[in-house]
Parts: structure tokens; sequence; C-alpha cells
């Protein structure tokens, strides 16, 4: 008998965890590394939202909840998301799950069937893909360009749209290029989904609340309505509240399909954490300041990464409008060598070489789907970052 089913031959593990676990190693043998390579607030989790879920603890709160999320905090989320993002959803459409990773492997099986296409923009978070497949989907990757800050045009959307398409992703702000949609390319966007109406969409707004130089963030129902009765809207704690290890995610979906998420979960992990529900409640409902201080922190660090990067020749990188990342262009290294002779062939050869030459963990744009970049996470340190960024210029112009 097989060790494994078929459908894990169609999926890799994830590549930033990956990254991120063989960096913790180095570090274990004593080697001294900077990782640029999770998706990881540095912050830690507000004091009060903390102290909410040890009240929680001691109040016994420690039992199954509905699958669905308690009641409480399926309110709060619906409230959470009309004041902040204007978009009127009912408690009975809010679903919470561990995590906005199973919020999105939720819906891909609930939904989809063999041979359904998913429309992914590249560059794209890792796990899109491959939570696709394994729902028996087909994704259906577009590449997108600099020209555009690497966001999908309505000509390219209307190009990838066939009979078997069944969803479009979008993710913004992006990871893993902090590229955000303007009102006005939703609505480009949503025009071209209103001619298609077996179109889903799935908008993941996990970064939503990490956006600069006073932009506000748009998602895609709060700016065309009629496409509410199919879109998901993905949100949770894990970014903005640095709450990353709560694991809680939300769903804000139809009702039909909402019922369709809760049998699911149902069968699978059943309800989140019970603690970690009332922790995403206080952050919900509590005082949201944090998260000014966050992204003024996080601002400063976006200019100093650009800043330093974009100084060095053969490095290219545009000023993100959100999340915590910044995506480098390397294509004028390619094809050179490292150092210390290393072949850099590949975006891949280029950061593992960066990892073992100088102990700077980043992620190849291969694994978001876009060869010849690289990722930067500047959720760090202002000190580490400013090494970081220092061993990063050496290795680059040591090239050869």
């Amino acid at each position: 008998m097989a060790v494994s089913a078929d459908r894990m031959g169609r999926i890799l593990p994830s590549q930033t965890i990956a990254i991120t676990q063989k960096a913790r190693a180095l570090k274990a043998e004593g080697r001294d590394i900077i990782s640029l390579s999770a998706g990881e607030p540095d912050f830690d989790t507000p004091d009060f939202v903390k102290q909410a879920a040890i009240e929680a603890i001691n109040r016994g709160e420690t039992k199954y909840t509905d699958v669905a999320g308690t009641i409480e905090l399926r309110k709060a989320v619906a409230a959470w998301l009309n004041k902040d993002f204007d978009l009127d959803y009912r408690p009975e459409e809010i679903t919470v799950s561990t995590g906005g990773k199973q919020v999105i492997y939720n819906v891909m099986t609930a939904t989809l069937n063999a041979g359904d296409e998913v429309i992914i923009p590249a560059p794209a978070w890792v796990s899109y893909p491959d939570i696709v497949r394994l729902a028996d989907g087909t994704p259906v990757v577009v590449p997108t360009e600099e020209a555009t800050g690497f966001r999908l045009t309505a000509e390219q959307l209307r190009q990838a749209i066939t009979p078997q398409t069944r969803w479009l992703v979008l993710n913004s702000p992006c990871n893993p290029t902090g590229s955000a949609y303007s009102p006005e390319e939703l609505r480009a966007l949503a025009d071209v989904l209103l001619e298609h109406p077996q179109v889903w969409l799935l908008t993941d707004d996990i970064y939503a609340k990490l956006i600069y130089d006073g932009r506000v963030s748009s998602t895609m129902v709060q700016v065309e309505p009629r496409l509410r009765d199919r879109t998901v809207t993905m949100n949770g704690v894990s970014k903005a509240y640095a709450m990353t290890g709560w694991r809680i995610g939300f769903a804000a979906a139809p009702v039909e399909l909402t019922k369709q998420l809760i049998k699911l979960q149902g069968q699978s992990t059943s309800n989140a954490c019970s603690i970690a529900q009332a922790a995403a409640l206080a952050a919900v409902t509590g005082p949201q300041d944090c998260i000014d201080e966050m992204v003024s922190v996080y601002q400063g660090r976006r200019d100093q990464v650009v800043e330093a990067l974009s100084s060095v020749p053969g490095l290219e990188c545009q000023r993100p409008e959100g999340a915590f990342y910044v995506f480098v262009s390397i294509k004028k290294l390619l094809g050179r060598s490292s150092p210390q002779g290393t072949q850099l062939t590949t975006d891949e050869d280029f950061v593992t070489a960066l990892l073992e030459e100088t102990g700077v963990a980043a992620v190849h744009g291969s694994a978001f789907l876009m060869p010849g970049y690289f990722r930067v996470s500047y959720a760090t340190s202002t000190e580490l970052l400013v090494e970081a960024c220092a061993r990063i210029c050496r290795f680059c112009e040591g090239v050869q």
C-alpha cells in the first residue's frame, strides 16, 4: 500500500516555512542568522488581548464552542467589518476558523469539483495553488507586471476567464509585493466579474489594516455591492493584531455557502480554540491604537529597506503600499557567481547563497510564482534590518 494518497503528489511543502526552518536550524548550530523570511509581526500581542485570554481561562471558557465560533465573536466580527470596511454582514454569515489559511482551504474544498479553475494573479502567496490542487481544482496563474505595480488588470482577468472558471483569488495588500488595489482598480475588475456570473471571488484581506502613506484599504464588496452574493471576504487577527500563533481567521460569505463551510469544518477541526476566540473578541472590540503604532513603525522600516536596497547595483524594488514585505528584482544578478563562487542561475540559488554566505534568510520569488525576485520581510527590529540590508548590499556588490 502506498504511504500517501495520490493527492499528496500534487502539492509541495510550504517554501516559506521550509526556509524559515532552515534559518532556525542554522541559528541553533550557532550561526549568526537574521531571518527576513517569515510573514510574522515581530511585535508582541497587545496586553489587553492577552489579558482577555487569561480571564477567559479563569472563567472556565475551555469547552467546545459552536463550530462556526462563539456568537459573541461572530457578532463582533460583523460589527468590525461594518465599522472598518463598510461591509454589511450578519452573524450567521460569519465563520471563525483556525487561521485564514483554513478559511481558504474550507472555501475551496467546499466548492470545487475536478476541472474547476481558480484564477490566481502572480506573484501570489505560496499556498493558494496547492490548496486549489488539494480541492481537485486547477490553478490558473496569471503573471502580473511591475508596470502595473504587480496588480491584475481588467483585460488580464477577462482573458483568463473560461467556462470552467469558478473563483478569482484577490489579495490586497499583497503578499509578497505589498501592492494594494485602489477603488478604481477594483471597479475595473468588478465590471469584468459582473459579465461572468459563474465566477466567485475570494478576497484575502488579511493585511488590510497594514497600509501606508495615508491610504485607506478597499475591498471588492465595498466597491461593488452587487458582487456580495458571490464573494467570500477573508480576514483575521494574525497580522493586524500580531496574533499569528493564536490561529483565528474569519470568513464573511452568503448564508448558503456559510452553511457548507460550517458543515466541512464540523467534520475536520470543529471550532477554533475557545481561548483564542476570546482573545480575538478583545482584539476587534478593544482599543485600536496598537495598529496605528505598528503601521507607523512598519512604514518607517519599509522606507529604510527600500532606500537601502534600491541603492545597490543589480537590485530594483518598488515601494509597497501595505503589508510588511519588499519584493526585490535580482534579474540583473542572475547568471553570475556569488562572492564565494556559487553559480546564481536561479532566484533560489541566490537566496540559498545569501543565507549560507551572509546569514540572511529571504524567500525566492519562484516560491511566489514569480522567478527573478526575492522577498524580504521587514517585520523585524530596525537594528536587525540595518544589519541585514548591509549584508545583502555587500553580498550583491561581490557578485561577479
